[in-house]
């Protein structure tokens, strides 16, 4: 299949001389007159790579490149500006948002080609690496420091281990380390005046932990405990931050992965808010079943303890209890020794406030 290139310029001349360069070379090219245009075509065609001018009627450059960010399918593509405007703040303003190369018009095709290349390589290499496993977080770190974080692990000098209910960190203390889940599940959760335990985000294994304190530089803002049997890889601070700090590309690729667990979370917690009881319940019901049942198997269980449910939908236990049995009565669900069975996740997800 050949390689998609998304040609936006609202110059007549300069978008039909790219495109030919471009189809030349033996790519296939899509092309937009100006920055709205090319959104629509980037969201409806899933080009490979975006090559764009900044100064443009109806949306430019900027636009474009913070609207593709913004969209999960598109923020990992290789963004190229080609722009008459090559002072240092436009080209440092540009990197800050995400792009990845600059190229000045007038511009050599030998130049532009080169850059293409170079920018495809580096995405397939970064796709191909960047696992959500422990093997994908060791290149990631090789590819930065050299480092062998996976032999490391291997000779067990970088693995921390907890029983049931043993607490990982704490609310309020420094972050230390950036944790990634080898095996176990792990919950994070807060406490409100009353004691009341609100869980605010649940980990499997490949989950990474903690990153949001070290991603801004503060304090830990809830507590996380292992809720089973737990192996955590640990990796210390000043690793992270050198991954942070040395390799654009690494890190928003990394940041792309974290956000997952974040956007999760908002869902969860909304839910929480503003949901009735039964919705409540139904939800966390349908987020657990999508955390460790992704691959939607019909024998998947629920095996979890009827408090830590409760914290997760955000109701009392005796709230909790009650709902399962109507949810059993209706037939949505079925109960076997402690265990959850979902029976109907569409009538569940269809679940009305």
């Amino acid at each position: 299949m050949p390689v998609k290139i998304l040609v936006i310029e609202d110059n007549s001349d300069i978008r039909a001389n790219t495109a030919e360069i471009l189809e030349m070379a033996n790519y296939e090219v899509l092309t937009a007159a100006n920055g709205k245009e090319g959104v629509q075509l980037a969201m409806e065609h899933k080009p490979d790579l975006v090559i764009c001018d900044i100064t443009m009627p109806v949306l430019d450059g900027y636009g474009v490149l913070h609207l593709l960010n913004k969209n999960e399918e598109m923020s990992s593509i290789p963004f190229i500006f080609l722009t008459a405007r090559a002072e240092r703040s436009e080209v440092r303003r540009g990197m800050e948002m995400g792009a990845d190369d600059y190229i000045t018009k007038p511009f050599d095709p030998i130049e532009l080609l080169n850059a293409i290349e170079g920018r495809l390589k580096k995405a397939t290499r970064l796709k191909q690496e960047l696992t959500k496993d422990l093997s994908g977080l060791n290149t990631l770190m090789h590819t930065v420091n050299g480092k062998d974080l996976l032999e490391d692990l291997k000779e067990g000098r970088n693995i921390n281990r907890y029983r049931k209910k043993e607490v990982i960190y704490s609310e309020g203390n420094h972050p230390a380390y950036l944790f990634f889940i080898l095996k176990g599940k792990v919950k994070t959760c807060k406490r409100n005046d009353d004691g009341k335990e609100i869980i605010t985000g649940l980990y499997n294994e490949n989950d990474f932990l903690g990153y949001t304190a070290l991603l801004e530089a503060g304090i830990y803002k809830e507590n996380a405990e292992a809720l089973e049997e737990t192996e955590l890889a640990v990796i210390p601070r000043e690793d992270f931050e050198e991954l942070a700090f040395n390799s654009i590309d690494v890190m928003k690729k990394f940041m792309h992965l974290l956000a997952r667990n974040i956007a999760d979370n908002e869902r969860q917690l909304l839910s929480v808010a503003y949901n009735s009881l039964r919705k409540k319940v139904a939800d966390a019901l349908l987020f657990l079943n999508t955390k460790y049942n992704p691959g939607n198997s019909a024998h998947f269980s629920i095996d979890i303890s009827r408090d830590n449910l409760a914290a997760v939908a955000g109701v009392a236990k005796e709230s909790l209890i009650r709902t399962l049995g109507d949810f059993r009565d209706e037939k949505l669900i079925d109960i076997k020794e402690g265990e959850i069975h979902l029976t109907d996740l569409r009538k569940l997800g269809r679940m009305m406030n």
